[in-house]
């Protein structure tokens, strides 16, 4: 069942959660007596960011709907708050404001045809272009086969597109696949936190959410952790059932979209000289070959 998203709880558990990350000693406050909980207590960040302890409780229970942006700025500061963090942190404020209207639904939009161009025209990398909800909306060839575990899934949907949050989550076969299963499944679940956090309203993103937090415990431990990234790049180990072990970069870069509809470009290539250089170009051979093939030839008369 659909719920709708509960932007006070959210909020309360994200900062409580930032605020047990936070030591006395780190922000140079002074430590006396037992301690009940780890972190700082609410009274510390409140003299922190400069306000009163009645109005950062009353903050942290989830009442943000009127709160300034410099006070926003401060409690950010207080808390450490990387940019990731910040940013969702005012995503969350902006969708505790009461609404005059209803909000608006965001509308998937198709990949235009000229990022498929440039897609197909990569032919040393793989690149595939993303959703914010972590579907795969377009590939080339090589990220295709450099994937080829995801896409063939069960974990697809109906209409074939895959989805790295659930191949992670859902697919045994994604921890052979990822040689740092944890690292990129916590990566994947921060990136989702932040994405919910821009659009609380999306009812497919809240319905996966949901999906993954009933089918997999692990899912549900990390999404609990309130860990945020936006920018997501470096160093990935893959196990690939064709060509073996590839040690890549990757990189993402935001793509122009109308409607805040998020679209990701993800570039992985490997190091010149190395072995996994000589293991992705025979994945390329490979995914051009197949390419070929599967194209209908054309008879001569």
């Amino acid at each position: 069942m659909d719920q709708q998203p509960d932007t006070r709880t959210e909020i309360r558990d994200f900062l409580a959660s930032r605020r047990a990350k936070i030591t006395p000693e780190q922000v140079g406050l002074p430590t006396s007596g037992r301690r009940r909980v780890p972190g700082l207590r609410r009274e510390e960040v409140a003299v922190l960011a400069g306000v009163s302890t009645e109005w950062y409780t009353r903050l942290e229970k989830g009442h943000i709907g009127g709160v300034s942006e410099d006070v926003l700025s401060s409690v950010a500061q207080a808390l450490e708050l990387d940019d990731a963090e910040r940013t969702y942190l005012f995503d969350l404020a902006r969708a505790a404001r009461p609404a005059h209207r209803a909000p608006s639904r965001r509308k998937d939009i198709q990949v235009p045809p000229p990022v498929q161009w440039l897609l197909d025209s990569v032919t040393l990398s793989a690149a595939f272009v993303r959703n914010g909800r972590m579907d795969v909306v377009a590939a080339n060839p090589l990220a295709r086969a450099l994937h080829a575990p995801m896409f063939a899934s069960e974990t697809v949907d109906k209409r074939g597109r895959a989805n790295i949050a659930r191949f992670h989550f859902l697919d045994s076969g994604a921890l052979d696949f990822f040689v740092d299963w944890d690292a990129a499944a916590h990566a994947t679940v921060a990136l989702l936190r932040a994405e919910a956090g821009r659009e609380p309203h999306d009812r497919a993103l809240r319905e996966l959410i949901g999906e993954l937090s009933t089918l997999s415990p692990e899912f549900r431990t990390m999404w609990a952790a309130h860990d945020v990234r936006i920018q997501h790049g470096g160093v990935k180990r893959l196990e690939h059932p064709d060509v073996g072990r590839l040690e890549l970069t990757y990189q993402s870069l935001d793509l122009p979209t109308p409607n805040r509809t998020v679209h990701d470009l993800t570039l992985y290539t490997a190091e010149p000289g190395t072995p996994s250089e000589d293991r992705l170009k025979l994945l390329a051979s490979l995914a051009a070959t197949r390419s070929q093939e599967a194209e209908p030839t054309d008879q001569l008369r």
